[in-house]
């Protein structure tokens, strides 16, 4: 059975830059990248609020960048997706594919989040040319146009207002006659003269060759057809983190998000760390990822240190 010293599960900017750090650390980090390399970045055309890319770059792009310079510190990185771990036991035992069972002595998860989606052929084919899950990310390709969002919680409501403040008109699309949204959330999207709210209605297609032109719309109560021209059309019904295999180890909270101790990355299994989306529900953006990355290789070097010191006492 492989044994290796910090084991990084997850490529996307959380992931990449714990394998930075932890290269540099000489921690000999070995990485899967799973089902999604370069994570969610990957399907956003381009990506400008990240600091140091004055004139924006593309997220597939973006991301080659990082895995370059964690190859560059000579972290292995490995395809394979982890489907079952044991933090039970020390060394923690992961095991890659159903198959390859590896031993590590510290693990980093960044494995994120998972947009939720309608589930349209349109949504599909038009991710990425006008289909997007992140507002705060892509709102301002369409300043000054005219957008849809679809949801009807807090996030919906605050992604509504961020995109009420740069494009021209907000379409909400809001599937029941009530939001889940808090009352406060509510009303200040009631009292944005740009945001036009559709009650009790379905999105039954996102229109567009190759670029979103519009989206049809049905009233669930009335039944009429309304054909709504837009520029963009975001989807704000959720996140799922990916988080699925550590939920016989590790604390998280209703919806999966895996529970960190306060300012740090550590969970409640010592030596294992997460950091990224698949943690934080909030800010959900790469430079934050990257942030709480660096976090979980620094968390990681010091408790392998102090395990090291331990052990060496425990034999002086």
């Amino acid at each position: 059975m492989e044994h290796v010293k910090t084991l990084i599960i997850g490529a996307g900017p959380a992931g990449y830059t714990a394998a930075i750090y932890a290269a540099r650390a000489n921690l000999k980090p070995v990485m899967y990248v799973g089902n999604q390399p370069g994570g969610q970045l990957t399907i956003t055309n381009e990506v400008e609020n990240y600091p140091g890319f004055p004139e924006g770059i593309g997220g597939t792009e973006m991301m080659e960048m990082f895995a370059n310079q964690a190859k560059r510190f000579e972290t292995d990185v490995r395809y394979g997706i982890v489907t079952e771990v044991n933090f039970s036991s020390k060394p923690h035992i992961i095991t890659v594919d159903d198959d390859k069972k590896i031993t590590a002595d510290s693990v980093i998860i960044a494995t994120g989040a998972s947009a939720k989606w309608l589930g349209l052929p349109s949504e599909s084919r038009l991710n990425g040319n006008g289909v997007s899950a992140c507002a705060v990310c892509d709102g301002f390709f369409y300043r000054k146009q005219t957008v849809a969002i679809v949801g009807a919680g807090d996030t919906a409501c605050e992604e509504a207002l961020y995109l009420a403040k740069i494009c021209l008109q907000v379409h909400m699309i809001v599937r029941k006659s009530t939001m889940r949204a808090s009352k406060i959330m509510e009303e200040r999207v009631r009292n944005t003269p740009n945001i036009f709210i559709h009650w009790n209605t379905e999105t039954e297609e996102i229109l567009g060759e190759n670029v979103v032109e519009s989206v049809r719309l049905k009233n669930q109560i009335t039944g009429e057809i309304t054909n709504v021209e837009i520029q963009g059309f975001f989807v704000a019904i959720g996140h799922q983190p990916n988080s699925a295999v550590f939920k016989h180890y590790l604390d998280m909270d209703t919806q999966g998000y895996l529970i960190t101790y306060p300012d740090s990355t550590k969970t409640n299994v010592e030596g294992v760390f997460a950091c990224g989306d698949v943690q934080d529900k909030n800010y959900r953006q790469a430079v934050t990822a990257a942030g709480s990355g660096c976090m979980a290789a620094l968390e990681a070097e010091r408790y392998l240190m102090l395990s090291e010191n331990v052990v060496e006492l425990s034999y002086s």
